[in-house]
C-alpha cells in the first residue's frame, strides 16, 4: 500500500470515527486561528548573532513595512477567542444539564489549560542551567526564554475569560448580538484618553484598562453566538463595520499598521490592544460566522477533516512548543561562524523573507518531533503528589527567571 492509499485509509477511519454532531467547522476555525499563531511568531520573529556568539531576537518587522498587512492575516485571536467563548459557552450549559457545578466545570477547564503550561516551564527550568553548563551563552538562553513566554501570557488572557464565561452567558442573554457593543466602547474611550488631546495629562497605566474588554470582545462574540443570538445579518455588520472602522482608524486616526509589536515603535496595537485590533476581530469574527457552513461542508471531505482532527489534538502542545522549535533551530546555527539566511542573518530584506520560508519546515519537523514527548503533558498526569509539586515548583522558577529577562 503506497503512502497516499494509507492516509486516504486512516482519513477515512478518523471521519467514520467523527459523531455526527461534531461542529467540524467551529475544530476548523481553531485549527486556523492556532496554526496562524506558529506561523506568525516564525514569521515576524527573527534573530542575530553578536560578535561573541551570542543569539538576540530580532523583529523583520523594523525594517520590512510590508509585513504589516500581513499581519493582519497572521493575528487571528478574534477568531482564536471567537471559538473559545462558544466551545466554553456550550460546554458550561452541558455541564449544567449533568448537574455539574460552574465552579467544577472551571476546574477542569482550567487543569486542561495549565498542564501542559506547567510542562514547558518545567522542562525550561531544567534546560536553562544545563544549557549553561553545555556552554550556551547566557544571553542565548535568555533569548529563548522570552520567546518561551511570549505566547503563554495568553493562557492567562484566557483563563480569565474562561472564568467569566457565566458572565458572558448571562450578558449575552440580556443584550443579545450587542452585549459586545459595550467592549468597544470601552476600549473607544480609552484609545480617546490615551492619544487625543488630553494624552499628555493621561498616567500610561490607564492602557491597561484595555486589556479585559479588549480580548473579551471576540470571547462575548462567541457565547452570543452559541446563544443563537447573533444571524447573518448581524455577522455582515460585524464583518463590514469592522472593515470601515479599521479603514477610518488607519487613514484618519493614523494608528500603527502592525497588529504586533514593533521594536522602537511609540505606539503598538497589542499589548494592551488597541481599537484598531478589535476592528480586525470584529471582521475575522464576522468572516468567521458567514462562512460557517462552507467550512462545515467542505470538512465533510476526510483528507481535509484529518489534518483539523490532528491540529485540534495537538493544540495546546503546538501552542507551548512552537517557539522552542523555532529557538532550537536557532541556537544550532548561532554556533557558526557566519550569519545563516532566514536564520541569525539580519531579518531586513526579501532574501530573508524567502529564506526564512524555506526554513519553515524545519521548524515544523522539530516541532513534530518535540510534540512526539511534549504530548504527554496534555494528558491527566498519572505522577505521585511530590512529583506534581515538584512541576510545579520548577515551573514558577522558570517563571521568575523569564519575567527577570524580559
Amino acid at each position: 500500500m503506497n503512502a497516499l492509499a494509507r492516509l486516504r485509509r486512516s482519513a477515512a477511519a478518523v471521519d467514520a470515527k467523527t459523531p455526527a454532531t461534531r461542529d467540524r467547522a467551529l475544530d476548523g476555525l481553531r485549527a486556523v486561528a492556532l496554526l496562524a499563531v506558529p506561523f506568525g511568531h516564525w514569521m515576524l520573529g527573527g534573530f542575530t548573532t553578536s560578535p561573541d556568539g551570542v543569539l538576540h531576537n530580532e523583529s523583520p518587522l523594523s525594517s520590512l513595512g510590508f509585513f504589516a498587512p500581513l499581519s493582519w492575516v497572521l493575528q487571528m485571536l478574534g477568531v482564536f477567542f471567537l471559538v473559545g467563548g462558544y466551545s466554553s459557552a456550550r460546554s458550561l450549559t452541558r455541564a449544567a444539564e449533568r448537574g455539574a457545578s460552574t465552579t467544577e466545570w472551571f476546574r477542569q477547564r482550567a487543569v486542561r489549560l495549565l498542564r501542559p503550561v506547567l510542562g514547558v516551564a518545567a522542562v525550561w527550568a531544567l534546560l536553562v542551567p544545563l544549557l549553561g553548563a553545555l556552554g550556551v551563552p547566557a544571553g542565548t538562553v535568555r533569548t529563548g526564554t522570552v520567546l518561551v513566554v511570549q505566547p503563554l501570557w495568553y493562557i492567562g488572557i484566557y483563563l480569565a475569560l474562561t472564568a467569566l464565561t457565566p458572565l458572558c452567558v448571562r450578558v449575552g442573554r440580556r443584550l443579545g448580538g450587542w452585549a459586545a457593543a459595550p467592549l468597544l466602547a470601552a476600549v473607544a474611550v480609552v484609545d480617546v484618553l490615551r492619544y487625543g488631546p488630553w494624552a499628555e495629562s493621561v498616567p500610561s497605566w490607564l492602557a491597561l484598562v484595555n486589556l479585559l474588554p479588549g480580548w473579551l470582545f471576540g470571547y462575548q462574540l462567541g457565547v452570543s453566538w452559541a446563544q443563537g443570538r447573533i444571524h447573518r445579518a448581524g455577522a455582515w455588520l460585524l464583518a463590514l463595520g469592522g472593515a470601515a472602522l479599521f479603514t477610518v482608524l488607519l487613514t484618519v486616526f493614523h494608528y500603527p499598521a502592525s497588529m504586533v509589536g514593533v521594536p522602537g515603535a511609540a505606539r503598538t496595537n497589542s499589548h494592551p490592544p488597541s481599537l484598531l485590533v478589535l476592528a480586525l476581530a470584529s471582521v475575522q469574527c464576522g468572516a468567521a460566522m458567514l462562512l460557517r457552513e462552507r467550512i462545515g461542508r467542505a470538512l465533510r471531505r476526510p483528507l481535509l477533516w484529518l489534518p483539523v482532527v490532528a491540529v485540534n489534538l495537538s493544540a495546546m502542545t503546538i501552542f507551548c512548543w512552537h517557539q522552542s522549535a523555532m529557538f532550537s533551530v536557532g541556537a544550532l546555527a548561532s554556533a557558526l561562524d557566519t550569519a545563516v539566511p532566514g536564520l541569525t542573518a539580519a531579518p531586513d530584506s526579501l532574501g530573508w523573507v524567502l529564506a526564512r520560508l524555506a526554513w519553515l519546515p524545519v521548524f515544523a519537523l522539530v516541532l513534530t518531533a518535540i510534540a512526539r514527548y511534549a504530548r504527554r503533558f496534555d494528558a491527566r498526569w498519572r505522577l505521585p503528589r511530590a512529583w506534581k509539586a515538584a512541576v510545579a515548583t520548577a515551573a514558577t522558577l522558570f517563571a521568575v527567571h523569564a519575567l527577570g529577562a524580559l
